[in-house]
């Protein structure tokens, strides 16, 4: 009886040990349900949040993985983000795109279909209309405003600008140059004086514009750029092969569920399409152009 009943006890620590073991790796698929994905600064947080909060809700209850995201505090942070705060993804502008897929290989899904129908955006060179500035020859000894180092509009396309006029050392030419963290802030900061030449992108320029006649009655746009891809999202390239083909679609496919459509009218959309890394040669094109090795670009702003 002695023998028994000391058997019977070693099945039942040996029981109890197999169900913690088997509860291990059921935790680590529980973790594994989760996307973090990160939101790059093109306004302020407030702003992005609300815009993109509804699609993850969405996506998470479409594709039953949890997508939360993580506003970052300026454009190279995403870059940094996928080692230090362990990002599966981001919503990518096209310069932080070609930067994240060169030097972590993160591979593009979808970008959003905007209102009037198009999927592309371009960046802009303003002033202030009573500045008396109409070219590059009026901006010598001026206050530049990028937006950060890490975007085609609010800094390839000034360097690009910069190099067609023979200017080599924009900083000796200028008065002042900074970077304003957000196309919205380079935008105000033109708009309110703070600096007489500003950059950043056309589909934010006229989502501020139509909310604030001001940015259309006091400023000028100089220059514009090709068309680049807007915002987009990348996955690692280690994430599942499932996950990612159950987001990508659900993402070209939620403009045809009424919750779907409900979730893209917050973002600004009517629908996703289909992105590839084919789309963003004419960044690759900018940056050969200007002499930046997209591998080894040094991205922090200085």
């Amino acid at each position: 009886m002695i023998r028994r009943l000391i058997i019977g006890f070693l099945c039942i620590f040996v029981l109890a040990g197999c169900a913690q073991e088997a509860a291990v790796p059921n935790n680590k698929a529980a973790a594994r349900k989760t996307l973090l994905i990160g939101l790059i600064p093109e306004q302020n947080i407030f702003t992005q949040l609300e815009r993109y909060k509804p699609l993850a809700d969405y996506l998470s209850m479409k594709t039953g993985t949890k997508v939360k995201l993580k506003i970052l505090r300026r454009y190279g942070n995403i870059i940094d983000n996928f080692n230090s705060a362990g990002l599966d993804g981001a919503f990518f502008g096209s310069f932080t795109y070609a930067l994240a897929h060169a030097k972590l290989g993160v591979e593009v899904l979808a970008r959003p279909v905007a209102d009037d129908n198009t999927s592309m955006y371009h960046g802009l060179i303003f002033v202030r209309k009573d500045s008396g500035i109409r070219n590059i020859g009026g901006m010598k000894g001026k206050r530049f405003a990028f937006v950060d180092k890490a975007t085609t509009a609010g800094y390839l396309l000034p360097l690009e600008y910069f190099r067609r006029h023979g200017i080599s050392n924009y900083k000796g030419y200028f008065k002042e140059t900074y970077f304003a963290g957000t196309h919205e802030d380079a935008i105000y900061d033109v708009l309110n004086k703070k600096a007489d030449i500003g950059a950043a992108k056309n589909t934010v320029f006229n989502r501020l514009a139509a909310a604030d006649p001001r940015i259309r009655e006091e400023l000028s746009v100089l220059e514009r750029s090709p068309d680049v891809p807007e915002n987009a999202i990348a996955l690692r390239k280690d994430i599942d092969e499932s996950v990612r083909s159950r987001l990508k679609e659900t993402l070209l496919h939620m403009h045809l569920d009424p919750e779907g459509k409900k979730a893209l009218e917050r973002l600004g959309a009517v629908r996703f399409t289909e992105t590839t890394n084919r789309e963003y040669g004419v960044v690759v094109k900018y940056a050969e152009d200007i002499n930046l090795n997209l591998s080894t670009y040094d991205y922090i702003n200085d």
